[in-house]
């Protein structure tokens, strides 16, 4: 196995299920400041006893929701979405990626409002000097869960109703005229991937990303799932321009998921499978949808085709010709050298829940 990861969306498990609420909000805090802790010990562990043997890489994955202003011209919304992003995408990326530390805009938000109720210290926990040290560069690369944007506007919360939601001091939801999905909270926006990739080329030295999780769900479209078709085929679009346009050092690419599954409290009522699962069957038959042959033939022509794949008569493709060149490979001028890009499929293994199955819904980026 040559590609790790510690932690898969330590957010969702530090802000959901990592901390008793009975205990205040600050343990949602102490449970991060743990995992990053763990992350980092770990890391160094592979890299002192495991590197060199079986030449490897280790990451984290994290998950989020690329938060936009709601008016684009006004200054405090500006802010308002850079300080979301921060909460959401710094509070762990930060510390691997960054200086070792927290945001600037957490420590200040959280302090202040910790001041305000008369605490003693932040709710926020400090690392020592040794612990950035260790913590700061933990990563040969970072795993991205993402597959939706939010617009994103202030609204000062009371200091005294401590949450993690209260001490960001904004207010997130989606525009109406956004398509929606079989999920609430997930409506298409292929330009969130790209705006994301380009947050953190931005603010961590253009790291190395692998997007570990990116898909739609439906609440039984069958087989003939064209949303789905669309859905991967404008993202993986916008994956492309943040590459070729944008220089974003993206290495992979993997659909969430394979199978239709258990969703959390939504139990089997949303499929993101690129296979339908037949739930009432006992033997639980699995039948590709024209998802997984439309992404099959992304992998085996490296690349989109020429022609629709929506599957309905008379539809034309929509991706932007002055982006994607239908042919085997992508090469542009960087650096007075040549960079392809190539689809293929690859055997890389992840320690992630959607452990990559017959080598389909995988796209490696070189």
């Amino acid at each position: 196995v040559k590609y790790w990861i510690t932690h898969n969306e330590p957010w969702v498990v530090s802000s959901i299920y990592g901390w008793d609420p009975d205990h205040g909000a600050e343990y949602i805090y102490k449970a991060s400041h743990n995992l990053i802790r763990a992350h980092a010990k770990v890391f160094h562990l592979y890299d002192k006893l495991f590197r060199k043997q079986y030449g490897g890489s280790i990451g984290i994955t994290l998950s989020h929701i690329q938060g936009y202003p709601r008016m684009k011209n006004d200054q405090s919304d500006i802010d308002s979405a850079e300080r979301y992003n921060q909460f959401s995408l710094g509070w762990f990326a930060n510390p691997i990626f960054g200086n070792g530390d927290y945001p600037d805009v957490m420590k200040w938000q959280i302090g202040n409002k910790s001041l305000a109720m008369n605490l003693g210290k932040s709710r926020l926990p400090t690392f020592s000097h040794s612990e950035k040290q260790l913590i700061k560069g933990s990563a040969d690369f970072l795993g991205l869960n993402l597959y939706t944007g939010t617009l994103v506007t202030k609204k000062v919360q009371p200091a005294l109703n401590a949450s993690y939601d209260n001490d960001r001091d904004v207010e997130t939801g989606p525009d109406p005229k956004w398509p929606s999905s079989g999920s609430d909270w997930l409506k298409v926006t292929p330009f969130a991937l790209r705006g994301a990739l380009n947050w953190i080329k931005d603010h961590y030295d253009n790291c190395p990303v692998l997007i570990t999780e990116n898909g739609v769900s439906d609440n039984n479209s069958g087989l003939n799932d064209v949303q789905r078709v669309t859905y991967l085929r404008d993202y993986i679009d916008e994956v492309l321009k943040a590459i070729q346009i944008d220089g974003c050092d993206v290495r992979g690419y993997s659909v969430w998921s394979l199978l239709d599954n258990f969703e959390w409290m939504r139990g089997y009522s949303e499929r993101f499978g690129l296979h339908f699962v037949n739930f009432s069957d006992p033997e639980r038959q699995r039948i590709p949808k024209l998802s997984a042959k439309y992404y099959r033939s992304i992998i085996e022509h490296h690349g989109f085709l020429k022609d629709s794949y929506t599957g309905t008569q008379g539809s034309t493709r929509s991706t932007k010709e002055d982006i994607v060149k239908y042919s085997s490979t992508w090469t542009t001028k960087k650096n007075n050298g040549n960079l392809s890009f190539k689809l293929y499929t690859s055997g890389i293994s992840l320690l992630i829940s959607h452990i990559l199955y017959l080598n389909l819904n995988f796209l490696r980026l070189m």
